[in-house]
């Protein structure tokens, strides 16, 4: 889920001021996007990050492409020139919903597991600085943690500051209970509902030309070009990369793989 680097508070004992700890992006971005939540928000906004909501969108409608294209080959083999059935684009619909669906629900369920995973990471990691035996253990376990963020824009001796006073806040702290959390499931649901979403535009040619199941295949490929161009442009504009590079690059693959699934029949 990219590069991005982020920092989370640890829970500590009262009187202790919070201090951050570093953690990985996924976990990072699920905790600012909900701490700075506001009422205005969408309803999206509030349970995913924009990267986030944008990975689902693009990994759906891939999933989607893939699927129309392979489901012609599988049903009507390698000619492309055979008739297609009256009932393809019921099954094709029908199979097609059903693909991205399980996709969005294997993927919010992996969102709600990571978020676990990340939260038992810092559980692990406070339990390491309270349990070091001397200032130099426990300052190594900071340093293990921060290094990467930190060696780019300090000095040697700044850091050990830093890290110091972290392991003094820290070795006081009280550490959260590893469980699933209401946020997590929002998240996870989230997920399903982005992955459900985004895929509706691509289903409209298959209702405006029903009778005509080849012009609605090829008519959903290029709505899905135009989805994935329009994330990647977002994409690039969130990361600072070029959002039309982005953006083309993704709608360059889709296109790609078109090209490659119509001689297949696809």
């Amino acid at each position: 889920m990219g590069g991005e680097q982020e920092m989370h508070a640890c829970q500590l004992s009262p009187g202790a001021e919070p201090l951050s700890v570093a953690v990985r992006p996924a976990t990072a971005r699920l905790a600012r996007n909900r701490q700075h939540a506001t009422p205005k928000e969408s309803f999206l906004n509030r349970l995913l990050d924009p990267i986030d909501r944008l990975s689902e969108t693009i990994f759906s409608i891939l999933i989607l492409l893939t699927f129309t294209l392979a489901f012609r080959i599988i049903k009507l083999g390698a000619d492309p020139a055979q008739q297609i059935p009256d009932t393809y684009v019921n099954e094709l619909l029908r199979g097609a919903a059903g693909a991205t669906l399980a996709w969005g629900i294997i993927d919010g369920i992996m969102y709600a597991l990571m978020a676990l995973f990340e939260r038992g990471e810092r559980h692990r990691l406070l339990h390491q600085l309270q349990t070091a035996t001397t200032q130099e253990e426990g300052v190594q376990i900071v340093a293990d943690e921060l290094d990467y963020i930190l060696e780019p824009i300090t000095g040697a001796e700044q850091r050990r500051q830093l890290y110091d006073d972290v392991l003094e806040h820290l070795r006081n702290g009280r550490p959260q209970r590893v469980r699933l959390t209401s946020q997590d499931i929002a998240g996870g649901f989230g997920s399903v509902l982005v992955a459900v979403i985004a895929v509706i535009p691509s289903f409209v040619p298959f209702l405006l030309f029903y009778n005509a199941p080849s012009l609605a295949i090829r008519a959903s490929n290029v709505v899905s070009f135009v989805v994935l161009f329009i994330s990647g442009y977002q994409w690039g504009k969130h990361t600072g990369a070029n959002p039309w590079a982005t953006g083309l690059l993704l709608a360059g693959i889709a296109a790609i793989m078109v090209l490659i699934a119509i001689p297949l029949g696809g």
